[in-house]
């Protein structure tokens, strides 16, 4: 018997890979032709891999650079404008969410926005609870709050064993970004 109820998917951690897994899900989900929106708090408008791909794969595959790049936040302190991008960001995920118009919804970053002070976690807890039963949402990024873990169907954390940085690799086209 299957079950068709939609899940809320948290991938959070230190490692490399939570993005990855997301649109390696976006993709497989594409494949089967459901459609999906990638939605980014982090990433801003510069040409990166994933946006070049999901253009291939439009109209299935909707990615929305969302952020304003990468942001240093002090959480006690949070420049307005980040908090700003971060309320707007969320606004465009919320109307997607309740939309009933995708099979799955990637709110990349997002631990890190709520992690920074950006976004009430409590708010984003009672948007996902309300959102259509079939949709699957899949939540990124370092630092996932605890109402997050204790919300979600299934929670993968990923761990830095080694990585290319600690060797003065710098960012990779096609591996980083």
């Amino acid at each position: 018997m299957k079950d068709e109820r939609g899940s809320i998917i948290v991938l959070t951690g230190n490692g490399k890979g939570k993005t990855t897994s997301a649109l390696g899900m976006a993709m497989r989900a594409v494949g089967h032709g459901f459609r999906v929106a990638v939605l980014q708090f982090i990433k801003g408008d510069w040409p990166y891999g994933e946006k070049a791909a999901a253009r291939r794969l439009a109209p299935e595959l909707e990615l929305v650079a969302l952020g304003r790049g990468f942001v240093h936040v002090d959480p006690e302190n949070p420049n307005p404008e980040d908090v700003k991008a971060a309320q707007e960001a969320w606004e465009t995920c919320k109307e997607k969410i309740l939309s009933g118009r995708y099979f799955m919804v990637v709110l990349d970053e997002i631990c890190n926005a709520i992690a920074y002070g950006l976004l009430d976690v409590d708010e984003v807890v009672e948007v996902l609870k309300k959102r259509p039963p079939e949709l699957h949402v899949v939540l990124t990024g370092r630092g996932a709050h605890p109402k997050l873990l204790e919300l979600a169907d299934l929670v993968t954390e990923m761990r830095e064993v080694k990585h290319p940085f600690r060797e003065g690799v710098t960012s990779r086209k096609g591996i980083e970004y």
